[in-house]
């Protein structure tokens, strides 16, 4: 049984987290940290007066998970000190990576998605499209054939096509691993999005042309902050989990998924 200070997480909460945590080496896992990780924040807002009427955690009940996020982000807020970057720190950063910062980008791909829905059991369909993933690597002629047959996006009725698109079109995970790369052809691993799970190939790709320092400083700012975010984050969780009484989930290393 999960167990956070003496509240109970049952078998049900867990299997309705675990979708989230698709991309997880263990989903059962990540979704038993995740909840733990929100447990002890939830009882931390109450320790600090900062539920409904100021009442501890254990006389307070959630309409919705929306209602917990909005409780542990006034707690974060309150108790997580997070230091913006400097300037010098933002412009090394984009000495090291230009090859983000480009405009025009284009990239003209097809896939094949396995979807993940809240029933679905997750470690065998990554391995579905594992296989399948083997399979046209080596037999990249079949894609359109596989499309039609196992995707669960409508492109699949085009043989898995998604046409061009540049940077923003699709969510932000599809991007990370298809923009800023050179490579043709499927890629060597899945796509895991929050749709599920992606076998992709590029089928071209036009180049943009490089953006200044001044247009992408705060688009840098922010990712380092989210950076840094993190690693607060992580610490703090470390802290909370340090004097609290926890069964059924492993929290000292604290590198867990923390608040998505």
């Amino acid at each position: 049984m999960l167990s956070i200070n003496g509240v109970d997480i049952d078998d049900a909460a867990i299997a309705r987290e675990a979708p989230l945590y698709a991309d997880a080496s263990d989903p059962d896992a990540a979704a038993r940290r995740s909840l733990a990780v929100r447990e002890l924040m939830l009882q931390r807002a109450g320790e600090l007066g900062m539920l409904e009427a100021g009442a501890a955690r254990d006389r307070v009940t959630f309409a919705s998970r929306d209602d917990e996020d909005a409780v542990i982000a006034a707690l974060i807020d309150a108790e997580v000190r997070v230091p913006a970057p400097t300037e010098s720190e933002c412009r090394r950063y984009f000495e090291a990576h230009a090859e983000e910062f480009t405009s025009g980008e284009l990239v003209e791909a097809r896939h094949i998605l396995f979807a993940v829905t809240p029933r679905t059991p997750v470690q065998a369909l990554r391995a579905k499209a594992e296989r399948t993933l083997a399979e046209l690597a080596a037999q990249p002629e079949r894609f359109a054939e596989r499309a039609r047959e196992l995707s669960n996006c409508p492109s699949g009725a085009q043989g898995g096509s998604l046409g061009q698109f540049g940077r923003g079109a699709m969510v932000p995970e599809f991007d990370r691993d298809v923009f800023g790369k050179t490579a043709i052809g499927v890629l060597p691993q899945l796509v895991t999005t929050r749709y599920g799970f992606h076998v992709v190939e590029v089928v071209r790709r036009i180049p943009g042309h490089a953006l200044p320092f001044e247009r992408v400083c705060a688009r840098i700012a922010e990712a380092l902050t989210a950076k840094t975010e993190a690693r607060a984050l992580s610490q703090y969780v470390r802290v909370l989990a340090g004097r609290a009484s926890i069964t059924g989930v492993d929290l000292g290393a604290a590198a867990s998924p923390l608040v998505q």
